[in-house]
């Protein structure tokens, strides 16, 4: 039998994934928000017989097994860490918590409880033109090593269909372009390439102060805006443009992988390629039939699909093997854990440091906490670089 789920959050995602999971076979046991109201307005919208805005009412539900965390980053490390150690499943939104700190306090515990699932929630990983670009390199299709990476996203402002200021709009509680998109993208390039990023330089910038909604003593301060480039373990340049300060436009993705000899692209959800002095073929074009609830919702159809995807590999992680119930990890093996997703913090917070300083910046994993005087002298550098 699929696990019982119990949701926190009441954004975006959570309107699009519950229908999804449902398809699969999955059973919406709870939902939590930070309001009893939002909570209350949610679950009667999507259906879920019990809503709380309390955190423990949802983890020690006997019926919940299976926690998706999509709420604020600030509350990701705190929910996370302790669902796992009532012994419950866990698929968390990306980025892992707020900082390095958040994200290394998940993978100790997904450590420490490895018979559970613990995943980011990076669906791109299973979007199928990203796996059949990976497929694509690890065949040597463009025929010699691969010098260059050029990603260009570009969507509709973050803010248009925000009634009312929350994290989404503070740079510092995990909103803006960096956190919610580069995220993503860091993640994928580890995941295509097997590499990892050695340092960083970026430009990250918050156009948009406020909108017709958010005014007056409130402030947007997530940025709407980055662009940096990372250099690889093996040399390779990546370079990234995501740009959410275009008016009216639909998302739109352009993932381009080069060698000396020819290109692979991923334009939307196509694949195409051109070796030597061919003319560019179409490799893969995203026409398969998803049979999956695609929501009228302001989130990428690409991304939406990528869920679709993950949540059907999860449905077979739970499904019984030799007719004895459980779960195996090899359908989500492609996911990302709790180990990538501290890998992706060290990046986005180097790009960040890279921004306030102006120079290339070293990526530097933390293995262990920090004391509370390294925190405080970091604020204090981090202070002084703003006002310098």
């Amino acid at each position: 039998m699929l696990p019982g789920i119990g949701v926190f959050g009441t954004g975006p995602v959570v309107k699009v994934l519950v229908p999804i999971l449902r398809e699969n076979g999955f059973r919406i046991e709870a939902i939590w928000s930070r309001t009893i109201q939002e909570a209350q307005e949610t679950a009667k919208a999507l259906n879920i017989p019990f809503f709380t805005n309390k955190i423990d009412d949802v983890l020690l539900r006997k019926d919940v097994d299976l926690i998706f965390v999509l709420c604020s980053p600030n509350l990701h490390a705190q929910i996370s860490v302790k669902a796992l150690g009532i012994g419950k499943h866990v698929v968390c939104d990306k980025p892992a918590g707020l900082n390095q700190a958040d994200a290394l306090k998940m993978v100790r515990a997904g450590q420490y409880y490895p018979s559970l699932i613990s995943l980011i929630n990076h669906s791109f990983r299973f979007l199928p033109a990203f796996i059949q670009l990976k497929k694509k390199i690890e065949d040597n299709y463009l025929g010699s090593p691969i010098t260059l990476i050029d990603i260009r996203i570009q969507s509709g402002s973050l803010f248009t269909d925000i009634d009312a200021f929350d994290w989404k709009c503070d740079g510092v509680m995990g909103g803006g372009t960096l956190n919610l998109v580069g995220s993503h993208i860091v993640d994928l390039v580890t995941f295509l390439t097997g590499e990892k990023a050695v340092r960083v330089h970026g430009v990250v910038r918050n156009f948009t102060k406020q909108t017709d909604i958010i005014k007056g003593i409130r402030q947007i301060t997530a940025p709407d805006f980055c662009a940096f480039q990372m250099e690889l373990q093996d040399g390779i340049l990546v370079t990234v443009t995501i740009n959410s300060h275009t008016i009216g436009s639909s998302f739109q993705q352009e993932i381009m992988v080069c060698s000396s000899t020819g290109h692979l692209v991923v334009r939307g959800g196509d694949l195409f390629g051109r070796k030597d002095k061919n003319t560019e073929e179409v490799i893969y074009l995203d026409v398969e039939d998803l049979k999956c609830p695609m929501p009228n919702s302001a989130l990428p159809k690409t991304f939406i699909k990528g869920l679709c995807k993950m949540v059907s590999a999860l449905r077979e992680a739970f499904l019984p093997v030799n007719d004895q119930a459980g779960w195996i990890k090899e359908p989500v093996s492609a996911a990302a854990n709790f180990e990538d997703g501290l890998y992706v913090q060290a990046v986005l917070s180097a790009i960040k440091q890279s921004s306030q300083n102006k120079q290339w910046v070293k990526v530097s994993v933390m293995t262990e906490q920090p004391d509370k005087n390294e925190l405080l002298s970091a604020v204090v550098r981090r202070t002084a670089i703003s006002m310098s």
